[in-house]
């Protein structure tokens, strides 16, 4: 997997990654933007168009829209325990903020990007939807044979740890360098020195 951004290869000089820093930003600003955007309209379009507990046959038996409304994490785990989803995804969202400054790859400015705007859409969910203020429950409405119900940004937040686990066992840093042993790797192995 390699980056579009020449700032990204591990070849890049310090002065070209600058140059292409803020097209990495609005490339994490545009997957956040669309991810969170997009999960926000299909749950408006869910709650404005569907009573909770309806299901939906969309390709059956593989797709239904079923609304429900989730007080938990994935699988309906935790659902006493709102409140600490809520601190959760908030302390998320701000460290992906605190590691942008090194950003340095695309494919790390695409992860983040929908990362943060998976996070920041069940955040909103949390924050503002029924019972009350930091305890509400998210609306998921994705349902497959055999697996839990889901929504937009659920999807968005796995894709993104996705991509990131792919980045990382293929050991390139968020800088967009490839690291070995937590160390950058050499563009070419240094020459025993002469005696």
């Amino acid at each position: 997997m390699t980056d579009d951004f020449p700032g990204s290869t591990p070849q890049a000089a310090p002065a070209v990654q600058r140059k292409w820093r803020p097209a990495l930003i609005w490339l994490f600003a545009g997957f956040a933007v669309f991810a969170y955007v997009f999960d926000q309209l299909t749950k408006l379009w869910v709650t404005s168009t569907m009573t909770e507990g309806e299901r939906i046959p969309v390709l059956p038996p593989l797709l239904h829209w079923y609304y429900i409304r989730n007080s938990g994490a994935a699988f309906s785990i935790g659902e006493n325990v709102t409140w600490i989803f809520t601190i959760v995804m908030a302390a998320v969202s701000v460290a992906i903020l605190f590691q942008l400054r090194r950003l340095g790859s695309a494919w790390w400015a695409l992860s983040l990007g929908l990362l943060l705007g998976g996070a920041l859409g069940n955040l909103t969910d949390r924050l503002f939807r029924e019972p009350s203020f930091a305890m509400g429950h998210v609306v998921d409405f994705i349902q497959l044979p055999n697996f839990a119900i889901f929504n937009i940004a659920d999807s968005a937040v796995v894709s993104g740890v996705v991509i990131i686990c792919l980045l990382t066992l293929r050991g390139i840093g968020m800088d967009g360098k490839r690291h070995a042993a937590g160390k950058p790797v050499k563009d070419r192995p240094e020459e025993p020195a002469g005696e």
